[in-house]
């Protein structure tokens, strides 16, 4: 699909949708991810973090928000787990479904997105990322009724190089317009799945985010909001020593309230 043909497409397929105060919205929490970098024979999402797996925090922050209910992602192998181990052991009662991901990060969010049927809105939330906040919820749910797309990220900290293929410099981008982008990230589920059709009919794209999918096959333009930098994704095992002091500094902080 060339750009004449993405064009096209957004002129004919996409709309922008109108908003409405009282809509059913969905959490879709990601955790079919095989996290490489962690170099563990236990997926980081099922990793234990203080006293509980790495997945709990996020769905027990959804279900403790103003989310109507919530869609989990997992690999095939961990439904049961899931089911059992977490969501029944936690009573994580919002969970309507637990559905299966695909081979790549899209293809389990195109999954949760079928799975998500009644939502006006969906946000879309990587359950590696267990620092997620009340605030970075509620402020999402709010933005997208207004944007129909929207992320939450926050302002890089560091000068930020493009390099070329054998890693020199080739341009200093100005830091002032950069931002490091986190999750959630929000949509009008409809369009959403309109901007998946597109994605169907050009497999061969380098797709991270959801952003980009609605950047490439529609005219809609992402509003970015203010998430945290406690709001970091476990990556690697140091990330597991940042997130359990952001979790304690967290407790200690509702204890002194």
């Amino acid at each position: 699909m060339g750009d004449a043909d993405n064009a096209d497409y957004k002129e004919s397929n996409i709309e922008i949708f109108d908003t409405v105060d009282e809509v059913k919205v969905t959490a879709i929490v990601l955790a079919a991810g095989k996290g490489s970098r962690m170099h563990s024979d236990i997926l980081k999402q099922f990793m234990t973090l203080g006293d509980y797996p790495v997945l709990y925090y996020s769905l027990k922050a959804f279900q403790d928000s103003p989310v109507d209910d919530i869609i989990l992602v997992t690999g095939e192998d961990y439904v049961e787990y899931c089911r059992n181990d977490i969501v029944d052991r936690y009573n994580i009662t919002k969970v309507r479904k637990i559905v299966t991901g695909g081979a790549e990060r899209y293809d389990s969010v195109h999954n949760g997105l079928i799975a998500a049927d009644g939502a006006k809105y969906v946000l879309i939330h990587d359950g590696a990322r267990p620092c997620i906040t009340q605030k970075i919820i509620t402020d999402s749910i709010d933005a997208v009724k207004i944007y129909s797309a929207c992320t939450v990220g926050v302002p890089v900290k560091d000068t930020i190089k493009i390099v070329d293929e054998d890693q020199m410099g080739v341009d200093t981008p100005d830091r002032s317009r950069l931002w490091q982008v986190q999750t959630p990230q929000s949509f009008n589920r409809e369009l959403l799945l309109t901007c998946y059709d597109g994605l169907a009919h050009d497999k061969c794209q380098v797709i991270t985010d959801d952003t980009m999918i609605v950047e490439r096959y529609s005219s809609v333009r992402t509003k970015v909001i203010m998430g945290a930098y406690e709001n970091l994704k476990i990556t690697t095992p140091e990330d597991l020593k940042i997130a359990s002091n952001f979790l304690e500094k967290d407790v200690d902080t509702k204890m002194v309230k």
